[in-house]
């Protein structure tokens, strides 16, 4: 079978195999199994039980690899490459002399001239603007023979600032991981110096979203849809540790595309993907982000791309609702926030995070909101989507309510009175002032705000968390005012949260014997390092879509100007240490896949501010009122009591 019909066999129908009756079996056509079979089959032996293949017979492995357009080994990497990426960068070098522009992308610079329209407010920020290559060529050349030195020295950081786009889309596009001839997902980090790779040479979900986002806004779908496709068929998978199954509908933290012996004929070969779970990480600890990513990612193709038909699909619709099963099923808690252990997020090593961490219940809000978008509305929905909507209204309230700080609030919490039993308590959660930590009553500023990292019995986490609260701002988690506020704190804050380097993954950093409490003295998040305090550029791409929901584009052009300055220089880092992010992480990776990304979708984002609605999520006005029905709703209402004229089961 050739390779071209082996991929359409595989994207014509694949549907996830469902293990267990009582989840999926409400929800599934009754012809799901005759019109979805899966034209890629399972190894019969043990050793290869699990792994997801297609078979691609071959008789000269390399030879095949080469007319595909791939290397030998699964991903397409060997020296071939690097050899290839340094004369690129050769070449780059060379254009560095003089602007040159063969795909017709323009040259960003920062003109405070121009006005940007967002939303229908007119502002006047210092952002960064994408102009037509030619018009910089001549206008070059007449500023020059005026003998103007100043304008010169722009162009030539102009130019630079262009070569470095072109060099992260060459990398990128190098990372790109091929399963049976097509593109299916990017690997983690192509570093050249590590020896020891560990999983950095697998697809992780997460990492993927901003090389996603990248691909869809270059108007590249193919690579997005198959990963979308594929990632789905391994959802239902049994992944097993110690003899215990994680809940059906959990994906993968990530997957490798590997090149096995077929059956019966040592020469011949096949590709298969073998998903990891957990099971094999770091910690043993199962992704909960990733289904979560999944969906947003699966919602942003659909509005990049206007192919619904995705989304539409019965396999695709079943695996949504998998997912929101997973995470809509009662459980030994009061929240409605969702309950998770350390590192199921992208920190993803013990950092204190366990319970209910804001990552989680940001990306949790955003899914759900997402999902909500692309359900078909049918019989077999109707309990999901009522669960769905009351689970909505009862988790943003409860973060808005609870998990928000600011000079106001934090003067609450000063006088909190504690021990309080009863329905109208204001100290719900029984808080201790003294957890109020001497840094955040210096650190707190006037103006501005933020949601806190985790909230549970008589515990606070009162560090700041970037996704948690840049997502919030881009799913409407947070408030219009609670919002702005965010920003207003990352301005005010910039020194401590930017720095030399965008941006911290929280703040500030454990240390002394709290580090070694809380992470077990772990030596790789030593404080300012790692996710205790490290510098990720891959967040440049979350805050540059937040600024640009709050028509605040300014703050996301500042912080790219900063990374410029160094990002390609130091190859591209996976982080920075030290307060400041004056240091390449020392277990850092250089050429990581989510540097590169993040870096390329805040400069498609603020060249064309109206792209960002393929992530951005308003609030309905049904939750709106909602919402504030429970604000004004008597604390002392009793149990049970029901509103017949509710839209909302609260």
């Amino acid at each position: 079978m050739g390779t071209s019909e082996v991929v359409l066999q595989v994207l014509s129908g694949a549907a996830p195999r469902l293990l267990s009756s009582d989840i999926g079996s409400g929800f599934l056509d009754s012809t799901f199994s005759s019109r979805f079979l899966l034209k890629c089959t399972k190894k019969r032996a043990s050793r290869y039980k699990q792994l997801f293949k297609c078979s691609n017979i071959v008789q000269n492995h390399i030879g095949v690899s080469r007319y595909m357009g791939l290397c030998s080994d699964s991903f397409g990497y060997n020296e071939v490459n690097k050899v290839q990426r340094l004369i690129c960068k050769c070449q780059k070098a060379e254009r560095l002399s003089g602007t040159t522009a063969a795909d017709g992308n323009g040259t960003w610079f920062v003109d405070n001239a121009k006005t940007l329209n967002l939303n229908g407010v007119t502002k006047k920020p210092n952002i960064l603007e994408f102009e037509n290559v030619q018009q910089f060529e001549q206008e070059n050349k007449g500023l020059a023979s005026n003998g103007s030195v100043g304008t010169v020295r722009d162009t030539t950081s102009k130019t630079s600032v262009d070569s470095i786009e072109d060099e992260a889309w060459d990398l990128l596009r190098d990372s790109m991981v091929y399963y049976c001839g097509s593109p299916i997902g990017t690997i983690a980090a192509n570093d050249p110096t590590s020896s020891n790779v560990l999983n950095y040479d697998q697809v992780f979900i997460r990492d993927f979203i901003p090389s996603g986002i990248a691909f869809l806004l270059k108007g590249e779908y193919d690579i997005v849809r198959n990963f979308i496709l594929h990632t789905l068929q391994l959802q239902s998978w049994e992944k097993t540790m110690d003899c215990h199954s994680p809940g059906q509908g959990l994906m993968p933290a990530s997957f490798k595309v590997r090149t096995v012996p077929l059956d019966g004929d040592d020469c011949a070969t096949e590709e298969v993907l073998d998903p990891d779970f957990g099971e094999a990480a770091i910690g043993r600890v199962a992704p909960v982000d990733s289904g979560l990513w999944w969906i947003i990612l699966l919602r942003a193709y659909g509005k990049c791309s206007g192919d619904l038909s995705v989304q539409e699909r019965i396999d695709v619709q079943t695996g949504i609702k998998m997912i929101l099963r997973l995470c809509l099923a009662d459980g030994f808690d009061m929240f409605p926030t969702l309950l998770v252990t350390d590192g199921p997020c992208m920190i993803d090593r013990r950092m204190g995070i366990h319970g209910h961490p804001l990552e989680i219940q940001a990306l949790f809000y955003s899914a759900l909101l997402s999902a909500r978008e692309m359900l078909a509305p049918e019989d077999g929905s109707a309990d999901l989507i009522r669960a769905l909507n009351n689970r909505l209204v009862a988790l943003s309230f409860h973060i808005r309510e609870y998990y928000w700080i600011d000079m106001r609030k934090l003067n609450e919490i000063y006088r909190y009175k504690t021990e309080e039993y009863s329905y109208d308590a204001v100290n719900k959660f029984n808080i201790y002032p003294d957890q109020i930590p001497p840094w955040l009553v210096e650190w707190m500023p006037n103006k501005g705000g933020y949601l806190i990292g985790n909230l549970q019995p008589a515990h606070m986490d009162f560090r700041f968390f970037s996704l948690g609260n840049l997502w919030s701002v881009v799913s409407s988690l947070a408030t219009t005012d609670q919002s702005h506020a965010i920003l207003d704190l990352i301005e005010t804050k910039w020194s401590d949260l930017v720095a030399d380097m965008p941006l911290k993954i929280c703040y500030p950093a454990l240390e002394g014997q709290e580090w070694q409490i809380i992470t077990g003295s772990d030596p790789k998040n030593t404080p300012w390092s790692y996710h205790n305090g490290g510098s990720w550029p891959t967040l440049l791409w979350q805050l540059t879509v937040a600024c640009i929901k709050m028509n605040r584009p300014e703050i996301a052009a500042k912080a790219v100007q900063v990374a410029e300055k160094r990002i390609a220089r130091d190859k591209w880092p996976e982080y920075y240490d030290t307060k400041r992010a004056r240091f390449i992480g020392k277990q850092s990776r250089l050429f990581q896949t989510w540097s590169i990304a993040g870096y390329l979708v805040a400069k498609l984002l603020l060249a064309d501010p109206s792209a960002a609605k393929i992530l951005i999520t308003e609030e309905d006005s049904e939750l709106v009122n909602a919402f504030s029905c429970m604000i004004s709703a008597n604390p002392r209402r009793k149990r049970g009591r029901k509103n017949p004229n509710k839209t909302y089961i609260v």
